[in-house]
């Protein structure tokens, strides 16, 4: 099959950070075709893209039909389910997800002849690492059902001949791009900056009630070997984020061999500097979380190294904490949102 060389299909594009790199992608001049079942993902955020059509990506005869459509030249694979908590729960479900029905993607597109992919991938593969920050050679040991659902999704990946990869590894991704009408919109919402900037928003009390955040944000654990006794983790704009998938895209087009690079800050923040941020940007300076005891199996530092990125993609973040804060807050009080959850949550 012949390919347009600046058409892109993308899998999951109506998520969180699938609509945001949707987007970047426009801005950087490519055509865009979103393929999601919407089961996860958001109409609004689906309309971003050039086109839009809605399947599942483990229905081979479906994703066959678009390739045939579009011709794509490259794919950026973003469709997975992505509750660690659930994926304890219901392991089956999240590999059925996650590895088989990716599994299905890639080898239909390779039968197409579209032999290019960026995998949205996650540092959870490395589980709880003995050496911080992480680089790509740390091993990779997943604790939990999501992290190695995403890593056995990599590795088949990896296997598929004609198939060259890179493979996107970050932590925690967090702001918005409010401007573009697209932010995170979860249910329920586990993510810390969302849970701590809701409640502060005074979102009306049924969305609370529905994203389980009526008992308030809290801090676990202020006792760690940290800067200032709590967890530190990474965390990256999404916007930023969207950047290095379209470098990671330009690398493959440009011939780049099959490659893994982590997306990190390098240094990460604090759980009290996020707190502490929270309080600059929305105003409220006398605001105090409650607090509780450590979680169990929380480390105290998860950091991802990413000079790996920077030297062979030419990334960096530019966005930083007080950013994602504000574009966060602005994106959760606009009535998309606000409307969205609210048809969720009924």
């Amino acid at each position: 099959m012949s390919t347009q060389p600046d058409t892109i299909l993308i899998s999951g594009g109506a998520g969180y950070i699938g609509s945001h790199v949707t987007h970047a992608l426009n801005e950087a001049g490519f055509t865009t075709v979103v393929v999601d079942s919407l089961v996860k993902g958001n109409r609004f955020a689906a309309e971003k893209a050039s086109h839009f059509r809605q399947g599942d990506i483990g229905d081979a005869a479906f994703i066959a039909a678009v390739c045939d459509e579009f011709k794509p030249a490259a794919a950026l694979h973003f469709a997975a389910f992505i509750e660690v908590g659930e994926s304890v729960q219901k392991p089956d479900m999240y590999f059925e997800n996650n590895r088989d029905k990716a599994v299905v993607f890639f080898k239909t597109m390779a039968s197409k002849g579209v032999g290019k992919v960026v995998f949205s991938s996650t540092a959870a593969v490395y589980g709880e690492p003995e050496i911080v920050p992480i680089t790509e050679d740390s091993p990779w040991k997943p604790i939990n059902p999501y992290g190695q659902s995403k890593l056995e999704a990599e590795m088949a990946l990896r296997e598929i001949a004609g198939v060259r990869s890179a493979t996107l590894r970050y932590f925690n991704v967090a702001g918005g791009a409010p401007e573009a009408g697209l932010g995170e919109t979860h249910v329920p919402e586990t993510h810390l900056l969302p849970r701590l900037l809701l409640p502060l928003l005074d979102m009306p009390a049924e969305i609370q009630t529905g994203l389980g955040l009526k008992s308030g944000f809290k801090v676990f654990g202020t006792d760690y070997p940290t800067r200032d006794g709590t967890a530190v983790r990474d965390y990256i704009h999404v916007m930023d984020l969207a950047d290095a998938h379209v470098l990671a895209l330009k690398y493959l087009l440009a011939g780049g061999k099959t490659e893994i690079f982590n997306l990190g800050s390098g240094e990460g923040y604090s759980v009290n500097e996020i707190v502490a941020a929270a309080r600059k940007v929305l105003s409220r300076p006398d605001y105090q979380p409650g607090t509780a005891p450590r979680r169990a199996g929380d480390p105290a530092t998860l950091v991802a190294d990413s000079t790996k990125a920077r030297s062979v993609l030419g990334w960096a973040p530019h966005r930083g904490l007080e950013e994602m804060l504000s574009s966060a807050a602005t994106w959760h009080q606009t009535e998309t949102y606000i409307n969205t959850i609210r048809q969720k949550v009924s």
